[in-house]
């Protein structure tokens, strides 16, 4: 027998930019919101374990600069932090630093005061998305949202899943890159590549800035 596999067995061709992922743009619609997911001190602040990534930190640094043109043009701001009152209500996480200061009271909830404000609607959430089980969606919708701008960490995990229930709700979805954070770049880039190409426009975030200023033209 040779090592020649046979016609049935041979290795896939094209890829997915052959099967057609990644085509076109999403854009932005008339009326954007930002999403802040888990920038909590838990993630942001070095005296905890996962607070330590040098990558989430400037995220932190980006989304700020974000938020502050945001709020300046009266766009919605939502952020949340992830914790629980009991490990009675926790899923079954392999994380085992999520067993450590992010319950009902502790300092780790607290949202980084770089991002802070008390007129966003800030609330807390006990799953990766930051819409599951949570009042967000009813907020979007009586603020006309139809474009939402997600930051946050991490990327692969939480933002990840807000990312893909945005799009399940229908939602335009933008990702600036330099505003998401993670604990490894390389898990940051593999997950933003692959929302990139399904559910997402990934971009820098001085497109975002000069969009939501009214310097980009938008999709009706």
């Amino acid at each position: 027998m040779g090592d020649t596999p046979s016609p049935d067995r041979a290795a896939p061709a094209g890829g997915f930019a052959a099967a057609g992922y990644g085509q076109g743009r999403i854009g932005f619609g008339r009326r954007p919101a930002v999403l802040v997911v888990d920038f909590q001190r838990s993630f942001t602040d070095k005296a905890y374990p996962m607070g330590r990534s040098g990558h989430v930190d400037q995220a932190v640094e980006n989304t700020a600069r974000l938020l502050a043109v945001a709020r300046a043009q009266g766009l919605p701001v939502a952020t949340c932090s992830v914790g629980w009152g009991s490990r009675r209500d926790m899923g079954y996480w392999k994380v085992s630093s999520v067993y450590q200061d992010m319950f009902y009271g502790d300092a780790g909830m607290e949202l980084d005061p770089r991002v802070a404000d008390p007129s966003d609607f800030h609330f807390i959430k006990g799953a990766p998305s930051i819409f599951f089980g949570t009042p967000l969606q009813t907020f979007l919708v009586r603020q006309c949202v139809d474009t939402v701008i997600v930051t946050g960490c991490t990327t692969s995990g939480c933002v990840r899943a807000s990312i893909v229930d945005a799009f399940s709700y229908g939602y335009r979805v933008i990702v600036p890159e330099p505003c998401c954070g993670d604990q490894e770049l390389g898990a940051h880039q593999a997950n933003l590549a692959d929302v990139g190409r399904r559910y997402a426009d990934v971009v820098g975030l001085d497109e975002v800035l000069a969009a939501i200023k009214g310097e980009q033209q938008t999709n009706a």
